[in-house]
């Protein structure tokens, strides 16, 4: 995809191709449009490309297994500044809507559709923030998008490996804002500057299966998977630090799969999550666990997945530009928290400096989805903002 030419100064058929994307409203209802529930694009990703290529983003589509990305770009320079975000959504599901889930309708001022609030909406605000800042020229530094369709799937052929080509074409950022929808009320009353670690594990004690009556002959896997549970949740883990929440481990199943009651089985089974602060790292949660699994069996296996360590972007100037730039546009003074579930900023942290401000989630994953117009509108000028300061 070719970028075509921006046009300096104002007027002409630049300044008129500027001017149609300063709104966030048309584009959030053509990505609606398109039924991207995960791994599916549905044209969520073309549309997006063909809005920046108009604008002179230099766009490369990437695409991973099932997964279609895209890098955008404008600008060679630094300061480079990234937006981040992703183009799937989850299913509109079983649950009545009042509106077509991908027909984007606007009702008495407000905007309905899977992926109103997560996160089409913001997506069209970075590309009508970028397009009303380019309104005054090419910029000083850098713009770019780093847009994925694979956030709300597996998240293995998206952020990820759209982040290795970065790397490897010398494209990081020197700060990215993810377009998250973060706050819980109001737009402006929350910023997301980390986010905790998670660590899923399933146990499997494997015992000796024998007669209920004659237990000396068996070995009980669920009396030693017992032990364990209570074991590991005998303490918490932490009792939380300065930025984090204490850390909280959860079984989610314990599993034997007897159908009877006289005989003692073979293996037992648990899950278990752990949401996990800076205090600690996947690697050391890990060896905690099989440390004390083999305290009380012999004979197990545990299967670890780590989806993400915690992160946390310390509170300075990059963090002191956008809280500033949404107190100046909204009026609202945002808390910096870092609660919640994991979002790629989980990955970009390894990179360069990330937060994450977005919409008002109260509706995210629910049916009837929706944000209101003039908050879409508020959300790219408050991006329009971070531009302008960052870049200045």
């Amino acid at each position: 995809m070719l970028p075509l030419p921006l046009r300096e100064g104002g007027g002409g058929e630049g300044a008129q191709v500027l001017h149609s994307f300063g709104d966030p409203l048309p584009l959030a209802q053509a990505l609606i449009r398109c039924a991207s529930v995960t791994p599916a694009d549905a044209g969520a990703q073309f549309a997006l490309a063909n809005a920046l290529t108009q604008l002179g983003f230099t766009v490369t589509p990437l695409r991973y297994g099932e997964i279609d990305n895209l890098f955008a770009r404008i600008g060679t320079g630094a300061p480079h500044i990234c937006f981040a975000g992703h183009t799937d959504v989850v299913p509109a599901g079983a649950a009545d809507w009042q509106s077509d889930p991908f027909g984007g309708e606007v009702r008495n001022g407000i905007l309905y559709g899977r992926g109103a609030c997560d996160m089409k909406g913001a997506i069209a605000a970075f590309v009508a923030a970028s397009a009303q800042y380019l309104a005054d020229g090419p910029p000083r530094g850098s713009v770019s998008l780093l847009i994925t369709g694979d956030e709300e799937g597996p998240a293995v052929d998206g952020t990820v490996r759209v982040l290795e080509w970065m790397q490897a074409h010398e494209q990081i950022p020197d700060f990215c804002i993810v377009g998250e929808p973060t706050c819980p009320v109001t737009l402006g009353d929350m910023v997301k500057i980390g986010r905790r670690g998670s660590l899923n594990a399933k146990i499997t004690v494997h015992g000796t299966q024998g007669h209920v009556a004659y237990p000396q002959r068996a070995d009980n896997p669920v009396h030693r998977l017992v032990r364990i549970a209570d074991a590991l949740t005998a303490a918490p883990l932490d009792a939380g630090n300065d930025w984090f929440q204490p850390s909280s481990l959860q079984f989610t199943s314990i599993d034997v799969g007897n159908p009877v009651t006289n005989v003692i089985p073979a293996e037992a089974s648990a899950m278990l999550n752990i949401r996990f602060n800076s205090d600690h790292s996947g690697a050391a949660l890990s060896a905690w666990l099989r440390a004390v699994t083999a305290q009380h069996a012999e004979r197990f296996d545990l299967d670890i997945t780590i989806s993400g360590e915690s992160f946390l972007t310390e509170p300075g100037p990059l963090v002191n530009l956008l809280r500033q730039a949404i107190v100046d546009t909204t009026g609202v003074e945002p808390k910096l928290d870092t609660g919640g579930g994991t979002s790629d900023a989980r990955f970009i942290a390894r990179y360069c400096p990330v937060a994450e401000f977005g919409l008002v989630g109260a509706t995210m994953h629910q049916a009837d989805e929706r944000v209101p117009v003039a908050e879409l509108h508020e959300l790219a000028r408050v991006y329009r903002g971070i531009l302008a300061a960052f870049l200045a």
